[in-house]
């Protein structure tokens, strides 16, 4: 898996929701720059930075004077507040940029997921040669053996698998496309293919897609 996307390129729930939490919960910028938002990622990031900055610098400018009436009789003089409040007001802003950028993320990867609902309630058309070679190179994890398309997904233990199982059920469910689903422990073999149309259909690949960014969350 690819850290960075490519501008542009959409993104999945999964790496929303992460670029989200990093944003908020750890640094902001660094989410946006993880799901490929460069120019946003990079001006979040140079605010938080120099925002710390500034509150170190204050920090450190209040500490030492106190530190000095260890060694002297030097009383400490008046707190500067305005390097303090500057850099708090570059956090924040920074903090709310990426907080703006998360949401326009997670909005995203909705809108991603239900054009790939509404690619599977397209015509079961069958694909041509040609046509399954170019979807295949979209899920290279993917094998293929006739006209079945199968993957095998393998999670840290069983109830890892069974969670991944239960949420492919209620995808396939509203797509009203089913897999066939083998579970061996730590191990999930998807198989997909439309019977009605006698053959792969684009519904299989979008449904392996979907599949694959499930197994990321």
């Amino acid at each position: 898996m690819k850290p960075f996307s490519a501008p542009g390129q959409p993104v999945s729930r999964a790496k929303a929701r992460n670029a989200a939490l990093v944003n908020q919960l750890a640094t902001p910028g660094l989410g946006s720059l993880m799901a490929g938002r460069w120019v946003a990622g990079m001006g979040q990031l140079a605010l938080a930075v120099a925002g710390f900055t500034l509150i170190m610098v204050w920090f450190v400018k209040i500490i030492i004077p106190y530190y000095g009436m260890m060694f002297g009789e030097s009383q400490p003089g008046p707190i500067n507040w305005w390097i303090g409040g500057l850099g708090a007001g570059l956090f924040a802003l920074a903090w709310f940029w990426s907080l703006v950028t998360s949401f326009s993320l997670l909005r995203e990867a909705s809108r991603v997921n239900l054009q790939s609902l509404k690619t599977f309630a397209a015509g079961q058309t069958k694909l041509d040669e040609a046509q399954i070679q170019a979807a295949l190179a979209t899920v290279p994890q993917w094998q293929r053996n006739g006209d079945v398309i199968a993957r095998v997904f393998q999670f840290k233990d069983f109830p890892d698998a069974m969670k991944f199982v239960n949420a492919v059920a209620e995808l396939a469910e509203q797509a009203q496309h089913h897999p066939d689903i083998d579970i061996r422990w730590n191990k999930v073999t998807l198989a997909l293919s439309t019977h009605d149309a006698g053959g792969l259909t684009e519904k299989d690949f979008a449904l392996a897609r979907e599949c694959n960014a499930l197994s990321l969350r």
